[in-house]
């Protein structure tokens, strides 16, 4: 049965006891959040052990059983909404409503684990003749070990544990050092709708994501991130040839035309560089301008910057 938590219950859920765990601050006002509990190597294998054995039982449930769960987990990721969007506000920094930002991530989790609970997995014929038959079948993998960024952190994770949890698998996910509260919120408010095990969220340093990649326990690695811990993450997985699945850093560009209007464009270019208050993979790190045109779109990104209103994300108004 779901239930609806307040902000201060899924706080209490997740925070480590008092005196325990590493200090997390709002990044707008300075204030103590709570501590985040910090597990060790001994942690992961407890639950990694934990995972293996609830994979068993998971697997064993047909696609549609697996579906009906994760549609429960959505729906109970609804219920907590703004609770969700509130932890996420007061530990990332995002503004809670305006744009795409707290709760339009907290809705992207509803959309997305809905979306892989929505898979067509059914078998695939690929060869139907005189030469034979074969045909494509979906099985889990077993264990996913999920490290997540700190950018958009429930979303991302949902994007990292509903597939996997659609096809079988279980998941062990390590948040950003920077973002744990709201991911082990978020897997608070998941796990009312699933079995024990299933999903489990650990929160550490770099030294417990190293432990993730190296683990013989673990099957698949999934990372969103720099490239830099992408490259470490691909060389710790080749020991035993673990599958990965790394989504790294971006470096997009926008192009001006010589035909464009400045005016008529300066808000787009904007948000192309400040979605999410420019913490984004995919915003723009570059701008290419004709010469022409170079001072006239300058002045006009200006005049939309200094119309945004800029501040704590849980005023409001605030979108940056």
């Amino acid at each position: 049965m779901t239930e609806t938590l307040t902000y201060a219950d899924l706080l209490a859920a997740v925070v480590a006891p008092e005196g325990a765990g590493v200090e997390i601050n709002d990044p707008a006002t300075g204030e103590l959040i709570g501590h985040a509990p910090q597990s060790t190597t001994a942690d992961l294998d407890a639950a990694v052990e934990r995972a293996r054995t609830a994979q068993r039982d998971w697997a064993k449930l047909s696609h549609t059983e697996r579906s009906a769960a994760l549609n429960r987990a959505s729906d109970a990721i609804e219920a907590n909404a703004s609770a969700l969007a509130e932890m996420l506000s007061r530990e990332q920094g995002k503004p809670i409503k305006n744009g795409p930002n707290a709760a339009f991530e907290v809705g992207g989790c509803v959309a997305w684990t809905r979306a892989a609970a929505a898979f067509e997995v059914e078998p695939e014929v690929l060869v139907d003749d005189e030469s034979g038959r074969a045909e494509l079948h979906w099985a889990p993998i077993g264990v996913v070990g999920g490290i997540g960024p700190w950018n958009w952190p429930m979303m991302i994770s949902v994007w990292q544990i509903a597939p996997a949890l659609r096809m079988g698998n279980t998941v062990v996910l390590k948040p950003s050092e920077y973002t744990p509260l709201s991911v082990l919120a978020l897997a608070h408010v998941m796990n009312q709708a699933l079995p024990a095990g299933v999903l489990q969220v650990l929160a550490g340093d770099g030294e417990l994501g190293r432990a993730f990649t190296a683990h013989d326990g673990i099957d698949k690695i999934t990372f969103t991130g720099s490239t830099a811990t992408g490259k470490a993450i691909m060389k710790g997985a080749a020991d035993d040839l673990k599958r990965i699945t790394l989504e790294l850093g971006g470096n997009d560009a926008g192009i001006v035309l010589d035909d464009a209007d400045p005016k008529a464009i300066a808000e787009g270019l904007f948000w192309g560089a400040f979605i999410n208050t420019g913490q984004t993979c995919a915003a723009l790190k570059r701008l290419y301008v004709p010469d022409a045109l170079y001072d006239a779109v300058c002045e006009e990104l200006v005049a939309v910057a200094k119309a945004m209103p800029l501040g704590n994300g849980l005023e409001e108004q605030n979108v940056l």
